[in-house]
């Protein structure tokens, strides 16, 4: 698989919660960030800041921190052919006694030629302090095995520098030894307790030696992964109590075997304590205090047995003290006569040990350090840059500066304000600029609430006097309802009459009608006695015609009979007329009057209608004004 490019070893995978652990135990106050996310935030690792001490992945309950090592580079180079040895760590065969030795038997079968214990170059390591020390006088001399101290001092206390013991760790005095001595031309990988050797390494100052580091726990899960596992295969050189230096104290035990427990060696370990050390002993140093013989100082509270790159489950038991034991009883049984021979004085140990190494140059095996504080991206504020990054974190009083409450992950609220300045933080994470905001957000909330209230309190007023408006409206509605109601229905009454009245006339009509045809029968009657009439009128005028004088005066008579009689006949005749023109008036009121029954019903259904919907309305009008002065009381609550 392809290795990720990233800018430092350790980095944060996605488990991140933000919690700020990984801040609180990192002896680097910039090796951390904090990333502003939708939710929260995210620590990220700055790779150049960082020193691998590993303290987060100790720290971290989520397990958000990852590393990166050379183990699947190394196997692949092997795969392709590539001619390469291993340097073995002491603590491997503590850390896995059962499985030690076919591990190895299956990296020679992939193709692995030498397999060389660093142990060796620990021995070679103790014989180099002793002859450099001694010979130069040197005092307080700080032990360098471990890479992440040296990466601190180079990095952070430059002024320490000096003080380093200028002797490769064993790591690198057995590759020297193997490459300068054995004449091994392969590529050297280390199969390694610790994440920060890779830096160590990589180091202009160690010469490219070594071109893996392997650590315990990525080398097991992918041998575990991969069935890796062949005959039982050890290491090639004997050594002898440099397999202890993965100890606590490993390194001052050896110095006290050659010289003699009047040697005060100061021991430290543990990220805790290691660069807080660290810091007094440069004012110790500066201060030109006494010093002990040397410093015994490792990364790691239980040393590179525990180290940052071992399985974590093995970090749970005490098993491989344990065997780490037995190895020191075995490499001192095993050499009787010889330099570990606990059977000798401190003095002839330490003649022996030089007898050993007699052919060996201690210029091979010495190295130099770096100062690297330039390369750090670090700045330290003044006292006016830091009051800015306080006041931006609403801290204006001196009591704001101090309250230190470590829930940002640093110790105290200058180092918070110091992060902020070098971007590394931001004040959104300080609790006290989060209460200043909530209580400035309360605050506003409150004087919101004020406002909203006297606003509420405003309208409550209006919207009473606008009820006090629409109840004396509706009042109105009442009554005008009710009077309408009660128009409604005397109108609804009045046209009932109207209609009985219609029907009344329409009777009328009728019995005008009925009388009018009686009066078409006696016209004709009376044109039927006129027609007869003017006949015996005719014949009376013949008759009299006849009689000569004697019937003149009967033709008059005659004659005016005829004269009634056309009379009768005309009057007859226009009265028949007049009662045509008297039955269609009749008729065409009588339709009128079936119209207006008709119109009158339809008026009188509507009115009935009305009637039953301004009682609905006077009803619903009596609910809404029960409403609103429902309303107008509760309004008049909220007011007081």
């Amino acid at each position: 698989m392809e290795r990720k490019e990233k800018n430092g070893l350790v980095y944060t995978n996605e488990k991140c919660q933000g919690c700020n652990r990984c801040i609180s135990v990192c002896p680097v106050l910039t090796a951390n960030y904090s990333v502003q996310l939708q939710k929260g935030q995210r620590i990220e690792v700055h790779g150049e800041n960082c020193i691998n001490c590993g303290a987060c992945f100790d720290a971290c309950e989520h397990q958000a921190r990852s590393f990166y090592d050379d183990t699947e580079q190394f196997f692949e180079d092997l795969a392709k052919g590539e001619q390469i040895s291993v340097l073995l760590a002491p603590a491997f065969e503590a850390n896995y006694p059962r499985e030690y030795e076919s591990v190895l038997g299956g990296l020679k079968k992939l193709g692995v030629n030498h397999i060389i214990s660093v142990s060796f170059g620990a021995d070679i390591t103790t014989w180099g302090y002793i002859n450099y020390i001694t010979k130069n006088g040197m005092k307080g001399g700080i032990s360098q095995p471990c890479p992440a101290i040296v990466n601190y001092i180079e990095h952070y206390e430059p002024q320490l520098i000096s003080k380093l013991v200028p002797i490769h760790s064993p790591m690198m005095c057995t590759a020297i030894y193997a490459k300068k001595y054995m004449k091994i031309k392969d590529k050297l990988a280390f199969i390694s307790p610790c994440i920060a050797k890779k830096k160590e390494i990589t180091d202009p100052n160690t010469h490219g030696y070594v071109t893996y580091n392997l650590t315990f726990e990525h080398l097991m899960k992918y041998v575990r992964d991969h069935r890796i596992s062949g005959p039982s295969v050890k290491d090639e050189i004997e050594y002898g109590l440099g397999s202890i230096y993965p100890m606590p104290g490993g390194l001052k035990e050896n110095v006290y075997w050659f010289c003699g427990e009047n040697a005060f060696i100061r021991q430290v370990e543990g990220e805790k304590t290691a660069y807080e050390f660290l810091k007094d002993y440069k004012e110790r140093v500066r201060s030109q205090k006494k010093l002990p013989f040397m410093v015994d100082i490792l990364n790691c509270d239980k040393g590179c047995l525990y180290g940052t790159g071992i399985e974590a489950a093995k970090g749970e038991s005490e098993e491989t003290f344990y065997q780490l034991q037995e190895i020191k009883e075995r490499a001192k049984k095993g050499h009787f006569f010889g330099p570990f021979s606990k059977h000798l004085s401190p003095k002839n140990r330490l003649r022996l040990l030089n007898m050993k190494f007699r052919k060996l140059d201690i210029k091979d095996f010495m190295r130099t350090y770096s100062d690297k504080s330039k390369t750090v991206s670090w700045k330290q504020p003044t006292r006016e840059q830091l009051q800015s990054v306080f006041y931006q974190m609403k801290k204006q009083t001196p009591e704001d500066q101090s309250v230190n409450c470590g829930a940002c992950g640093y110790s105290n609220c200058k180092e918070m304000a110091t992060a902020i300045y070098n971007d590394c933080n931001s004040p959104e994470n300080c609790i006290h600029f989060i209460k200043n905001e909530v209580q400035e957000f309360s605050m506003e909330l409150e004087e919101k609430n004020r406002s909203i209230l006297r606003k509420n309190q405003e309208m409550a007023q209006f919207i009473k006097e606008d009820f006090e408006s629409l109840n004396a409206s509706i009042d109105g509605m009442l009554r005008g309802s009710t009077i309408n109601a009660e128009e409604s229905s005397a109108v609804s009454l009045a046209m009932v009459t109207i209609s009985e009245f219609c029907d009344t006339l329409n009777t009328s009509f009728s019995g005008i009608e009925q009388l009018l045809q009686n009066l078409e029968k006696n016209n004709n009657k009376i044109t039927q006695i006129a027609k007869q009439t003017n006949l015996l009128s005719l014949n009376a005028a013949v008759e009299a015609s006849r009689s000569g004088d004697a019937g003149k005066s009967f033709g008059v008579v005659a004659d005016e009979i005829k004269t009634l009689a056309e009379a009768s006949r005309a009057m007859a005749d226009e009265s028949d007329i007049n009662r045509i023109e008297i039955v269609e008036g009749i008729q065409m009121l009588l339709k009128e009057t079936v119209e207006l029954t008709h119109s009158i019903a339809d008026i009188n259904d509507r009115l009935t209608n009305l009637a039953a919907s301004t009682q609905e309305i006077v009803a619903e009008t009596d609910v809404v004004k029960s409403i609103s002065v429902n309303v107008r009381e509760r309004l008049e609550e909220l007011n007081h």
